[in-house]
This record gives structure tokens, C-alpha cells and sequence, in this order.
């Protein structure tokens, strides 16, 4: 989404949530402090924070981007999910394959905005930010149990919004109703219509469910605890308490290239330097000819032939500053859930991440942990809904699953196991093959073929050797 559709979003979600509590008489358990809160970390992912100054020359490096997307790869790292026990649960399995390539993506919006919400939709998965969803009812832990989704839609310069309301009857049956409206203004809900003149034709208005225990619907929620609003179902983002860092990064940032760009020589030259002479144009004009000057060579006027030319190579504070950005990197990653050093900055490559997460980096690896524990959770009911939906609609054979995760090791370092197991093979403890296999992207059969050539061209090496001394 670009900051004009993003800023346009939350204009709309400003009349969402009074029209949405109106429309359902219900509570939005949204305080202001959170919209708010929320409102300035998508402003900083999408790379407009406030501190931006043209004038003073502070530009973004996004590191907002950087540490959501980096939290992203690692709980995503080797991520495998399998559903079994039955034909429901090759159908699960179908519908997981096909989001699998968004859960990344589902991940990183997650850990900008604290939450997210998916919910399947049955040709696939939706998936909603805060600015599209308000939470109206918790469970006792906390958990959200109803709430209310916002969809928009323009077509023919009309726009079409709709309202659905998710949660639990006091009978315990589990509704969901639709509302469907109409303006020529996306800053205003606009006028109720017949769902069949809309884009939603075929949804039903007010649907009930039996035997539900969770809502159709789940929610990836960061570990952070919210500090923002007690009170709130919402999660936290993980730059949250990083804000100031993120500025102080972005200024140390541009003054550093700032003075790269103004450190450049710069000559002093009087004009005498540069004249090759006079010449005579057709009409007998005197034209003074004079050397083209490099960029960084400026005229000057001197009194004396002695003061004409000057070098000034300014002195580069490139190390101290660096030391700088190194240190703000250190404070942002602790207060973001990483480990101190896990981020750093060289005048050459830019910011880098640790190659490989040692055991120093143990506040790392437990905050990955973390993650990927609440993306298990988030599956578990998205899967669960999904399953239910299937009930709903008769999607597929009724049928038991049971669902297994897999995660790649944050530990892992390619290059140090790739010298490791080559070790292995010059100690003859494996056979060449298995590393061909494991490293050079062989299948079984090329690594044995190899393998045989290579142990032939030895042999007949080792005879020719034999051969030879005789």
C-alpha cells in the first residue's frame, strides 16, 4: 500500500469505528492511544517518520523494514507445515500450501503492527491489520473472541464498503453478519445496499454456526507486552520501544553520508592557472581561452602570483561516527528483542547481520522462539477456522487432522557445517557423495556417479604410481 492509499486508510477508519459501533451497538476495545500508537509505526515503515527534514538534509534508511523483515525470515527460517489423518486433512493441507508463500509476509505486517488477523475466506486466506479490524470482546486470558472487519471496494467511482461482525451469542452459536453500504466519497460509509449490487454478491447477511469453541478467525499477536494500553488486545509492534533509536539511526546515518559528500577536495585556483591564451574569431574579436576546470576546482581572485592556488582535503570523522551508528544499532536491536551486536554497520557494505546466531546470541534465539511460538498458535486456529469453514460450506469430507511444524536452526551457519562435513570426508568418516548431495545441489544418484569417477581416476592414478616404481 503507498502512503497516499495508507493515509487515505486511516481516514477511512476514522468514521469505520464510530459507524461500526452505531451499526452493531457494540464496544470497540480500541482506545485512541493505541490508533494512534499503530497510525505512527505504519508512518515509519512505509519510510515517512516524522523526523524526515529536507531542509536540515535527514533522510530514512527504513530500519524499521530491516528488523520487521529480519524477524520475518528467521521465524519463517526452513518453516514446514503438514496436515494428515484424513481427506479433510489433505484439503487443509491444499489451502495451507497455497498461503504458504504469504505467511512470511503475514509475519512482517504482524511485527509492525503488533497484529494481525487472518481469516479464510473459501477460495483463501484474508489477511487484516489493525486499521482494518476492531477487536470487541476478549476471552478471560486476554484473547480476541469477536470483532468487526472492515473491506472496501471502488468500482465506477462508487465505493463500496462492508461491515462484518464476528462473535459469540449468549446461546453460544457463533454469528457473523454482513453490512454492505455505498458512496461516492471513500471518506464516508455512505448508504446501506442489497450485498447482490455488490462486489460481495452471494454472501449471506446473518449467518449462525453450531459447535464452534474458537472464533473463525486468528490472530498473530508479537510477544511484546503492551505498555501502550493495558487494557488492549492489540499487540505490539517490535520497534515499539525503539522510536527514538530509529531517529537517532537516521540522523547519525545521514550526517555520516552528509560529510562523506561535503569531505571532498576542493582547489582554490586563480583563472591565470587556467588561461591557454587569446584567439581571434572571425570578426576579429580577442576570445581568452581557458582550461575546463574539474568540479571540485573553484575560481578565485588573488592579489599575488604567490596566493593563487590552495588544496583543502577536509579530515573525515568517518571512524567516530561509525562507532556511533554502531552503538545506536546495539540499543535499537536490545529494545527490539535482539541481542546486542546482532546488527552492525561497515563504511563499506552497510548494515549487516550476524552470519550465523552463536550462543552469545541468546536473546536472539529466545526471541525467534517467541515468534515462532505465536505463529504455531495462529496457525493451530487459522487452520481450526479453515476446518470449520470447510463444515460450513461442505467443502470437503468430514475428517480428524493433526498438524506437525518444523523450523529451520537460527543457529545454523552454511559455511562453517560445509568446511565441517568436508572434513568429514577428507577424514574418510562420510563418503564424498553425502556432501555433493547436501552442498552442491546433486541428487543421490550425480553425487554416486561423481563419486565413482573421482575413486576411479585415483585408482588408476595409484596404479600408474605402482607402475611406474617397478
Amino acid at each position: 500500500m503507498g502512503i497516499i492509499a495508507a493515509i487515505k486508510g486511516w481516514w477511512n477508519r476514522m468514521f469505520f469505528k464510530a459507524d461500526a459501533k452505531r451499526i452493531f451497538d457494540v464496544d470497540i476495545l480500541l482506545s485512541d492511544q493505541m490508533d494512534n500508537a499503530i497510525r505512527i509505526w505504519n508512518q515509519i515503515y512505509a519510510g515517512h517518520p516524522s523526523w524526515v527534514n529536507k531542509e536540515n538534509n535527514v533522510k530514512t534508511i527504513n530500519f524499521a523494514k530491516s528488523v520487521s523483515s529480519e524477524t520475518a525470515r528467521l521465524a519463517c527460517l526452513d518453516l514446514s507445515i503438514k496436515v494428515s489423518g484424513s481427506a479433510r486433512a489433505e484439503y487443509l493441507q491444499s489451502v495451507v500450501d497455497n498461503m504458504f508463500g504469504k505467511i512470511r509476509e503475514y509475519v512482517e505486517r504482524g511485527c509492525v503492527n503488533g497484529t494481525i488477523i487472518l481469516k479464510p475466506n473459501g477460495d483463501g486466506i484474508d489477511c487484516f491489520d489493525p486499521q482494518r479490524f476492531l477487536p470487541t470482546e476478549v476471552d478471560g486470558n486476554g484473547n480476541i473472541r469477536a470483532g468487526i472487519f472492515f473491506d472496501f471496494y471502488e468500482q465506477s467511482k462508487k465505493h463500496y464498503k462492508r461491515l462484518e461482525y464476528h462473535r459469540f451469542a449468549e446461546d453460544g452459536v457463533y454469528l457473523i453478519s454482513n453490512r454492505c453500504f455505498v458512496s461516492d466519497s471513500s471518506t464516508s460509509l455512505g448508504v446501506e445496499t442489497d450485498m447482490e449490487k455488490t462486489p460481495w454478491k452471494g454472501l449471506l447477511s446473518d449467518v449462525g454456526v453450531l459447535n464452534l469453541e474458537k472464533p473463525m478467525f486468528s490472530v498473530f499477536k508479537t510477544p511484546m507486552a503492551n505498555n501502550i494500553d493495558l487494557g488492549s488486545p492489540l499487540g505490539m509492534s517490535i520497534f515499539a520501544e525503539a522510536l527514538e533509536e530509529l531517529r537517532d539511526l537516521d540522523v547519525a546515518y545521514s550526517r555520516n553520508a552528509g560529510e562523506i559528500f561535503d569531505s571532498e577536495r576542493i582547489v582554490l585556483a586563480d583563472d591565470r592557472l587556467m588561461f591557454q591564451g587569446s584567439v581571434k574569431d572571425a570578426d576579429g574579436n580577442v576570445i581568452r581561452k581557458y582550461l575546463k576546470k574539474p568540479r571540485y576546482v573553484k575560481n578565485v581572485l588573488s592579489e599575488s602570483a604567490d596566493n593563487f592556488y590552495q588544496e583543502i582535503n577536509p579530515n573525515l570523522n568517518t571512524d567516530t561516527r561509525i562507532k556511533g551508528i554502531n552503538n545506536i544499532l546495539s540499543i535499537l536491536a536490545y529494545k527490539c528483542g535482539y541481542s546486542n551486536g546482532y546488527f552492525s554497520f561497515d563504511s563499506m557494505t552497510g548494515i549487516q547481520t550476524a552470519t550465523g546466531v552463536e550462543a552469545s546470541q541468546q536473546r536472539t534465539i529466545q526471541f525467534i522462539k517467541d515468534v515462532r511460538d505465536k505463529l504455531e498458535i495462529t496457525m493451530d486456529d487459522l487452520i481450526y477456522a479453515i476446518d470449520k469453514y470447510a463444515d460450513l460450506y461442505d467443502l470437503a469430507p468430514v475428517g480428524v487432522y493433526e498438524v506437525e511444524y518444523g523450523f529451520g536452526d537460527i543457529c545454523y551457519n552454511y559455511e562453517e557445517d560445509k568446511k565441517t562435513w568436508w572434513g568429514y570426508v577428507t577424514a574418510g568418516k562420510v563418503p564424498a557423495w553425502m556432501y555433493f548431495v547436501k552442498f552442491e545441489n546433486m541428487s543421490e544418484d550425480e553425487a554416486k556417479s561423481m563419486q565413482a569417477e573421482l575413486d576411479a581416476a585415483e585408482t588408476e592414478k595409484m596404479n600408474a604410481g605402482l607402475y611406474g616404481e617397478e
